[in-house]
């Protein structure tokens, strides 16, 4: 059976998240620095069978594509031209990160691990996985 990976698209890093096998779970599984991105995925789907890649689409509160929805575009493009038989689906990613940071406060992690923006978008791709799933 095939799993399920979401990313957190950010133009600094990307947070990935993955189901099991029985696409029940939704687990964090790294953050990668987004230059190596096409790399990583590349590395994966040479090792796990995907069968959908969902990417967060950033909206304002009122709808409106984020800022960062242009570098998106750009990555997406790249990603079907790598991966072409690949099916990528968006998914609606307003308050993700917020989200992740109230998760991390609520299983007791120090200020100072919440910091970690790394963590805090791994958290995040985790999130949109989970949106979907349910």
């Amino acid at each position: 059976m095939a799993r399920i990976l979401a990313l957190d698209f950010g133009t600094k890093r990307t947070g990935v998240a993955v189901t099991d096998e029985l696409k029940m779970i939704a687990s964090g599984l790294t953050t990668v620095e987004t230059p190596n991105l096409l790399s990583f995925l590349e590395d994966y789907f040479s090792k796990e069978k995907v069968e959908l890649v969902l990417m967060g689409e950033p909206k304002q509160k009122d709808g409106a594509a984020s800022q960062s929805e242009e570098f998106i575009q750009e990555f997406l493009k790249k990603f079907a031209k790598k991966f072409p038989q690949m099916k990528v689906e968006r998914v609606d990613e307003r308050f993700t990160s917020k989200m992740a940071v109230q998760t991390m406060i609520d299983s007791g992690l120090k200020k100072k691990q919440r910091r970690n923006k790394a963590l805090v978008d791994e958290i995040s791709a985790t999130i949109i996985l989970q949106s979907y799933l349910y």
